[in-house]
């Protein structure tokens, strides 16, 4: 359906018309409310101290905290220096009590033997309970193959029972604990067998 000249004539008037109509003004009384309802340079500074000292004051909080944390971690590692073994003693005071008993009895009774046989029975107990609480002994035998990382060589002799550099005898026994060497075994090496004039000069 086609439109009339008439009618395309009014829609155009219509268009021109608001195309012309004047923008809505703001209202210069609410602009000075607006204003009115601003802070006020007093006003944002009062805020802006108001602030700072909130801040401030959890700094200060803050900063109290790490000191009372540093102090307990500090008193915490006191305690544990200092009772730390406080397990193994209570363990060994039974140990010291039967020495006493031991050496009550020896001098009592005079028997050397009785004597060596309660330095034996508190000598099981003490090992028993060092290695209750990780200590192992390093102890090789004769002909056991020499271990650097566990052993030292105090010397060399000749032997014909051991083959070279191999354990003859156990000096001093040595310790690990929790498989941290405390103290190496000290051990005499084979040199092998001996020699005919080594055998002569014995």
């Amino acid at each position: 359906m086609t439109m009339s000249t008439a009618e395309h004539s009014e829609k155009e008037e219509k268009e021109s018309v608001a195309e012309t109509e004047p923008l809505p003004v703001e209202d210069p009384e609410e602009e000075i409310e607006e204003s009115k309802e601003a802070a006020s340079p007093e006003e944002q500074l009062e805020k802006l101290r108001k602030e700072n000292e909130e801040n401030y004051n959890r700094y200060l909080r803050s900063v109290a905290d790490l000191d009372n944390y540093r102090r307990r971690v500090i008193r915490e590692k006191d305690e544990l220096r200092q009772y730390a073994i406080s397990g193994i003693i209570e363990e060994l005071l039974p140990v010291i009590d039967n020495l006493v008993l031991g050496l009550t009895s020896a001098r009592q009774q005079g028997d050397v033997k009785v004597l060596a046989d309660g330095v034996e029975m508190v000598l099981g107990q003490f090992k028993s309970v060092l290695e209750g609480n990780g200590l192992k002994e390093i102890n090789p035998g004769v002909g056991d193959e020499f271990d650097p990382h566990q052993q030292e060589s105090l010397s060399h002799q000749p032997s014909n029972e051991v083959d070279a550099e191999k354990v003859v005898q156990t000096v001093r026994i040595g310790y690990s604990l929790n498989g941290r060497l405390l103290r190496p075994a000290s051990v005499i090496l084979s040199s092998g067998p001996s020699t005919e004039s080594e055998d002569k000069e014995e």
